[in-house]
């Protein structure tokens, strides 16, 4: 169904429709928009929930280092450091990465990087904090660091039921991500309520630990520039993540969560239904509207913008 419009000088120009959900505090659906039962791929916007299994496999880092291990990061230096930290700590390199090789997900940096021909790497891949946990992850248990993206790894195995006993039920699917980790396919109800429960963890637990890491590093979430962390820096007291193809999920501390996905993974329409989305949870600030606004140009001045419409 409809999630959003593009309106250019008065005219519906696009729909763009998807699917949402809002949960209550107990996890509870509010209200629901298209398709929230069905799996789908969550891609990066998973990454809070695997780190959470890799907590309960024994991974422990300080809090701006897992908040790198939940990051689609834009490889700015603090970026770079921190995967480099998380691999020093457990006697790795970035020989043992073995994510897809790109350059960083800035724009001005990417540019610099290809400008300068430098080859792409591991490292700078927006995903390199995800995989240097998993590697950590390996080295905690035992386990070979050879092979890991394999679904059948021990790391994989160990995320894959973390993942199921969070969201409590079995990962439907796996597919392969972009950066050639398992990718889990959950419904849009199971990411959010997932969400709320980390959110809303106790002092010392698992999710309290990955929802402290979100609020305290947005920055290391995303970076400079990146929409994942102009929100979470609009909203302080949430957690949120983005994925590939235009999926997202939040929470508060209270457990409220919400999940949206637009059909045609395009990301225009994803700021104004995410800020609608938290509007009926009784969120709004003016920070908030200010990231929900995409302005539609005309000769480099708005003539529209993208609204909800629901």
């Amino acid at each position: 169904m409809p999630l959003a419009v593009t309106i250019r000088s008065g005219m519906i120009e696009s729909l763009h429709s998807g699917s949402a959900v809002v949960l209550d505090p107990r996890g509870a659906v509010v209200a629901a928009w298209g398709d929230v039962s069905s799996p789908l791929l969550p891609r990066s916007a998973v990454k809070p929930l695997q780190l959470h299994a890799m907590l309960g496999a024994g991974l422990d880092l300080p809090g701006d280092l897992l908040a790198l291990v939940t990051a689609s990061h834009g490889g700015q230096p603090r970026h770079i450091s921190g995967v480099q930290q998380i691999l020093g700590r457990h006697g790795l390199s970035e020989a043992d990465l073995d994510n897809t090789p790109d350059w960083p997900l800035t724009p001005s940096l990417r540019h610099r990087a290809i400008a300068a021909g430098e080859p792409p790497r591991p490292l700078l891949q927006n995903c390199s904090g995800k995989h240097a946990g998993m590697l950590a992850t390996c080295t905690v248990n035992g386990w070979p660091v050879a092979g890991y993206r394999a679904p059948e790894h021990p790391v994989q195995l160990a995320i894959r039921g973390g993942i199921a006993r969070l969201t409590g039920g079995d990962v439907t699917a796996m597919a392969v991500d972009g950066c050639g980790a398992p990718a889990p396919a959950l419904s849009l109800t199971a990411l959010a309520k997932a969400f709320g429960d980390l959110a809303r963890g106790a002092d010392g637990t698992p999710g309290h630990r990955i929802s402290a890491s979100i609020r305290h590093h947005p920055g290391m979430v995303g970076g400079d520039g990146r929409d994942i962390t102009a929100f979470l820096e609009a909203v302080p007291s949430a957690i949120a993540k983005d994925g590939a193809e235009a999926v997202w999920a939040a929470a508060l501390p209270d457990g409220q969560a919400v999940a949206v996905k637009i059909g045609d993974g395009g990301e225009r329409a994803v700021a104004p239904v995410l800020t609608r989305l938290l509007a009926l949870m009784g969120v709004s600030s003016p920070a908030l509207d200010a990231f929900a606004d995409r302005p539609v140009l005309g000769h480099g001045s708005p003539v529209g913008r993208i609204e909800p419409a629901f």
